[in-house]
């Protein structure tokens, strides 16, 4: 009881924070933006938490901590009743195959980058390699317990995905028409829309970019953004065994690895919400109490970084997310393409090879 005390003012807090965020996120002018949620928190807290928050910073500590920490892991777990293992299925193997290696590929140039061209920091560099590669800001909340990064780094992380997804939903229709001018998609917005999915930071700025193609060309974009934020779990686990071997001198040592919990509650959630147990309105209600939680856990963030720490970060962050967007437009599109391609290929040659 007395440690609910403590966190009330804090937790009161955040929790204003969040409903205002879902509030103002519902409006016409920031669904055009495909600002969510999430990114309209941690504005707000970093607006309060830059101007009047010091002033209450000592009472409020606890609830701000609780829900940075524990508030978080829960609603990343509750993420998973966004999901279901059907939505695998609605765009087939290539989907899969897409977001996998668009996912590898990207974090692994984001890192590359980071590490030995700009000379970031080993934190910063993996959450904007995550929230570029898998799914934004929801990615970097999810990644940060594992590394225990700071504050102002995953804000950092966070800018970068809220300026180039906020781009992206306006240059992919614009991406649409000229392929269409040079017929290169005919009138194929189905394949555009797992090419956006596979691609786009943020789900948000998936739906709105989608949309201003088609509703074809969104209801794919939106299962194979699906697909992509369901590879969030295993990409947890892998991290979190590739920084404990790193850091452990080479060394493998079960006990240094550190599975993240509530990546496989996250897991374990999707497949339940698989087997329809819950009804829909049950389901709903579910997915509206992890929207809250999620923008808390945002709106604490925004409440304990400091603008003068973003500032410190410089020009680096920025330039490497840029050419992770410059990447994910080009290299996502070959990658689609190309599997596309190689998938249509096998698919003929069994066809072939059967009716023989």
């Amino acid at each position: 009881m007395n440690k609910f005390r403590e966190r009330l003012p804090g937790l009161a807090l955040v929790l204003t924070l969040a409903v205002a965020a879902l509030f103002a996120a519902d409006l016409p002018l920031f669904q055009h933006l495909g600002l969510s949620a999430l990114t309209l928190a941690i504005v707000g807290g970093m607006l309060i938490g830059n101007t009047v928050y010091p002033r209450v910073a000592v009472a409020s500590h606890h609830g701000v901590a609780f829900s940075k920490q524990t508030l978080l892991r829960l609603g990343i777990i509750l993420f998973g009743f966004k999901l279901t293992f059907q939505d695998i299925a609605a765009v087939g193997v290539a989907g899969i195959v897409i977001d996998a290696l668009v996912l590898t590929s990207t974090f692994a140039l984001a890192y590359w980058l980071g590490r030995k061209v700009f000379g970031l920091d080993e934190q910063s560099v993996i959450l904007i390699g995550a929230g570029s590669s898998i799914c934004g800001a929801a990615a970097i909340l999810a990644t940060e317990p594992v590394l225990k990064a700071h504050a102002e780094r995953v804000a950092v992380a966070v800018a970068t995905v809220v300026v180039f997804g906020t781009l992206a939903m306006f240059v992919y229709p614009l991406l649409y028409d000229a392929a269409r001018q040079f017929g290169l998609l005919g009138n194929n917005t189905f394949a555009f829309g797992i090419f956006t999915g596979s691609t786009v930071h943020e789900v948000a700025q998936v739906v709105a970019a989608g949309r201003a193609v088609s509703e074809e060309a969104a209801t794919s974009a939106v299962i194979t953004k699906m697909i992509r934020v369901m590879m969030l779990a295993p990409f947890l686990v892998m991290l979190s065994a590739w920084l404990a071997k790193k850091h452990d001198g080479g060394r493998t040592e079960a006990s240094r690895i550190t599975i993240p919990w509530f990546a496989v509650g996250f897991l374990a959630v999707a497949g339940f919400n698989s087997l329809n147990l819950l009804p829909a309105a049950a389901v709903g209600g579910l997915v509206k109490a992890d929207n809250l939680l999620l923008a808390m856990a945002m709106g604490a963030l925004g409440l304990t970084t400091h603008v003068s720490a973003i500032r410190q970060a410089g020009i680096k962050p920025l330039a490497l997310a840029a050419i992770l967007f410059a990447y994910l437009v080009v290299g996502g599109a070959a990658i689609n393409v190309g599997v596309t391609a190689l998938l249509h290929c096998c698919t003929e040659s069994l066809l072939t090879i059967c009716s023989v």
